[in-house]
């Protein structure tokens, strides 16, 4: 009898202990709510949020609808220097003008990424995008070597390879009418981002319906749409009332892909390193893998297995499918003005003649017109349209003082359309990044690749394969548009992408 009173008092215990630990947890969880929500007060925000939820009821389900009405707020808040929206009980600051976006890029304080971010780290770990504080910065210091441009220059010749391919994929399409150009041209880059990051030909152009890339696109829907609906942040909810399963289940799709890899490149690095004859032809062809599993610290402490896990992660994700958007919305805009695809083709022609050699260093440096062109694009359309930083100490932002520990969203697709720095800004215009028409921007006008300390490692190596790709592509086709602006209908998840994809129609070039 005794025993079980023992057992009845132990079970009471331990059930009012839960008890007082979620009362303590929802009282410090009130208690911050309130504290942010008075110190924030002054702040215009849209709409009247609701206790706890925030705003989040208000916000549109579908990615496409939910851009459009986040890009709606910042027109209609354009002359306040910040916005506030509520997503759940964490307060929001929208970021759209140089002057307020600079005082938190240029500020190493603030260099944490958002509370938004932590749905990333299943898939990415707490590599170089993800990762704060010591661990980022050693990261960056171990890494950013591996993107000198020496080394890049040795990636030219698997761009090259792989532009060829699509160049003839694309060449069974002329005169065939309309197509969708957006899979042929992401899977070119998922083809050079798997041999130049990892060293492995996976022949992606050969497989249009890529697993991968299939994948890819579908954690994404799975991470914007849980990071909009608060309801789902805790894990024990998602797993069990949300798309938890789904979400597992294709990231042992992604993990077990680039898994694989590094354990097979592994294995190569140590048979090449007992074989001198091999050597050689292994230097000829590197992989940013192949620095990561020989990259040292200080110490002389090498990655682990699991530190080399992400930030490959990181490179497919961030080395594909941002670059492949940028170059189709290139493709659209070029297909949709004529007038500037006939300067760009003059350019390639000037440098090229009727040759169809591969591309060099001293080709790239001269497709000056070209470099606009992709830098221009990337102001309509950033692949990136929007990030987000943790506010880690008391400031000043647009005369409101902002508390730490707020999250501030920067939407670089409001920022590139401020007229003060880029008039008629709607308007398709590679000459404003003429160097005689950008002396004297705002430096924070324009960050299709972020800015400050937290900038894109990679961001070279985009522009030198969006460099090959497109000039690959307009040396050999003229391209038309099937689209008009509206159609296009932007969807910004974790990359910018057009809800239908990219149509166009393909005549062969006349020189």
């Amino acid at each position: 009898m005794g025993l079980i009173v023992g057992v009845y008092t132990l079970g009471f215990v331990g059930a009012a202990a839960c008890v007082l630990l979620l009362a303590w947890m929802t009282f410090q969880l009130l208690s911050n709510y309130l504290k942010s929500w008075k110190e924030l007060n002054l702040i215009p925000g849209i709409g009247v949020p609701y206790p706890l939820l925030g705003n989040a009821l208000q916000f549109k389900t579908n990615a496409g609808d939910f851009f459009c009405q986040l890009v709606g707020f910042t027109k209609e808040f354009w002359n306040t220097p910040l916005l506030k929206v509520w997503i759940g009980p964490i307060p929001f600051l929208i970021l759209y003008h140089a002057e307020t976006i600079e005082t938190v890029l240029n500020n190493p304080i603030h260099m944490d990424k958002a509370y938004a971010y932590k749905f990333l780290h299943p898939w990415l770990g707490t590599g170089l995008l993800t990762s704060t504080g010591d661990k980022w910065r050693q990261r960056r210091k171990l890494l950013t070597p591996t993107f000198h441009f020496s080394i890049l220059t040795e990636f030219l010749e698997v761009m090259n390879e792989q532009a060829e391919v699509l160049v003839e994929k694309l060449e069974k399409q002329v005169d065939k009418g309309p197509f969708n150009c957006f899979n042929h041209i992401t899977l070119c880059a998922l083809d050079i981002i798997c041999e130049t990051a990892m060293g492995k030909k996976i022949y992606a152009q050969s497989n249009y319906d890529s697993e991968y890339v299939r994948t890819v696109y579908r954690m994404s829907d799975f991470i914007t749409r849980r990071q909009r609906m608060p309801w789902y942040w805790p894990d024990f909810v998602y797993n069990y009332f949300g798309e938890g399963r789904d979400h597992d289940r294709s990231l042992k799709v992604l993990h077990s892909f680039t898994e694989s890899v590094i354990r097979e490149r592994a294995e190569h690095i140590s048979y090449v390193e007992s074989d001198s004859e091999s050597d050689q032809g292994m230097k000829k062809r590197r992989a940013f893998l192949d620095m990561l599993l020989k990259a040292q610290d200080e110490k002389g402490n090498k990655l682990s297995h699991r530190d080399i896990q992400e930030e490959v992660d990181t490179f497919m994700f961030e080395g594909h499918d941002t670059t492949a958007a940028a170059m189709n919305w290139a493709i659209h805009l070029l297909g949709s003005h004529p007038d500037i695809q006939r300067k760009v083709q003059q350019e390639l022609y000037e440098v090229f003649g009727e040759s169809e050699r591969p591309i060099n260093t001293e080709d790239l440096k001269k497709l000056r017109y070209l470099e606009c062109v992709i830098k221009e694009a990337l102001r309509l359309y950033p692949s990136v349209p929007f990030f987000a930083r943790s506010i880690c100490e008391d400031t000043h932002i647009g005369g409101y003082k902002v508390p730490k520990g707020t999250n501030a969203v920067i939407i670089p697709y409001a920022l590139h359309r401020d007229p003060r720095y880029f008039p008629e800004p709607e308007k398709f215009r590679p000459e404003r990044f003429l160097p005689e028409n950008s002396m004297g921007r705002h430096p924070y006008s324009y960050i299709p690749f972020s800015a400050g300390l937290r900038n894109c490692i990679g961001q070279r190596f985009a522009i030198m394969e969006e460099k090959v790709v497109l000039a690959s592509v307009f040396r050999y086709f003229n391209v038309v548009a099937c689209q008009n602006q509206e159609e296009l209908r932007p969807v910004g998840e974790l990359v910018l992408r057009p809800e239908r994809g990219i149509w166009i129609t393909l005549h062969r070039r006349k020189h």
